[in-house]
């Protein structure tokens, strides 16, 4: 039982944390996710266990693969996530950084692909 409200607990944290990544306050996290405002605070605090349909409401809302919020509710074999991801979503969910470096690398990275659309390539050259 405790490894199951651990569990919760560290699915509200990742969620709260992606949240405020957005730099979205708890109204509007709700109102993207097409969930109230006391359900999503009290999953943010690991009080509930959200339905698959709710964490892709959410995932859709922070704009990160169904199979990422999954993956942290355990629901499904975390490698099968990583191999389908992009590379924001990746800094996003990578535990090793704060959220300060998570910021500041999906900062650098918006950067590059915007500049990249504005010059009319998808991609840059690797070298």
């Amino acid at each position: 039982m405790a490894d199951f409200e651990a569990r919760r607990s560290a699915l509200g944290a990742f969620i709260r944390s992606q949240r405020e990544l957005a730099n979205l306050s708890l109204r509007q996290m709700a109102a993207l996710a097409d969930i109230s405002n006391p359900y999503l605070s009290q999953i943010e605090r690991g009080l509930h266990e959200p339905s698959v349909h709710v964490l892709r409401s959410i995932a859709r809302a922070l704009n990160l693969s169904a199979e990422t919020l999954l993956a942290q509710a355990g629901l499904v074999d975390s490698s099968a996530a990583r191999s389908g991801g992009g590379t924001a979503e990746a800094i996003r969910s990578d535990n090793r950084l704060t959220d300060q470096q998570k910021q500041a690398l999906l900062a650098v990275y918006q950067s590059y692909c915007a500049a990249n659309r504005a010059n009319g390539s998808g991609e840059t050259p690797v070298r």
